[in-house]
């Protein structure tokens, strides 16, 4: 997954100030969405559940180019849905500023690059199932899908801002950036397939989680079989 390392004062006022509003302000427009539609006693199940398992594979940082991690934040968006998954964003990452990984300023831009992996995940994988993908490429296909647009705009961020003390031209931070975005893709891929498995086993077992339950009744209302 991406996230970006940097300590305090890496980046400068002013994108401190940009990545923080719209954080709030993502926040804000899903807890506004929440509060108005209301959430089901499972999806809070859910979302505590995958909160905990985000945070926990987050800890296991392969140190390469400054740390390299899985999270499961496509697995979070697949079955907690965009709202909770974008709030799972935002918990995981406050939990993970306080034990270093990533400043406490950075919240605003880190849970805007994890929010979008969730978001983006979810719709990907319902427009997929709505295909007749079956669930295994679906979910692995959705969450790799989300996991490199949240590094594609990790990588944005990063660029826009600036890294204040780097003696690199901008060009040459974002050919850095390039390089740090493409490992990072790498990895999307292969927590892909891992969360392709998972939803695979779910939806064995707990169709319901997955959402491929409407698909099975409108095959059987058909006489068709998948």
């Amino acid at each position: 997954m991406a996230h970006i390392h940097l300590g305090e004062g890496s980046f400068p006022l002013w994108a401190l100030v940009l990545w923080t509003t719209l954080g709030v302000a993502l926040v804000s427009a899903v807890v506004y969405r929440i509060r108005k539609g209301g959430i089901e006693t499972h999806q809070v199940a859910l979302a505590g559940i995958g909160a905990a398992a985000s945070f926990a594979v987050f800890q296991l940082n392969i140190p390469v180019w400054g740390g390299i991690h899985m999270n499961l934040t496509g697995l979070v968006g697949v079955l907690a849905g965009p709202l909770l998954g974008a709030l799972i964003a935002l918990v995981v990452n406050i939990f993970s500023a306080a034990l270093g990984h990533g400043a406490v300023g950075l919240l605003g831009a880190n849970t805007l690059v994890n929010a979008t992996e969730a978001v983006v995940a979810y719709y990907a994988f319902k427009t997929l199932l709505r295909m007749d993908w079956d669930v295994f490429p679906a979910g692995a296909s959705a969450a790799t899908l989300g996991l490199s647009a949240g590094a594609v705009l990790m990588g944005v961020i990063i660029v826009v801002s600036g890294v204040n003390g780097s003696a690199l031209p901008r060009g040459d931070l974002a050919v850095a950036v390039a390089g740090l975005v493409g490992l990072n893709l790498g990895v999307a891929v292969i927590e892909g397939v891992l969360t392709g498995f998972v939803v695979q086993f779910l939806a064995s077992v707990r169709p319901d989680l997955v959402g491929v339950t409407d698909r099975a009744a409108r095959g059987e209302s058909t006489g068709v079989t998948a």
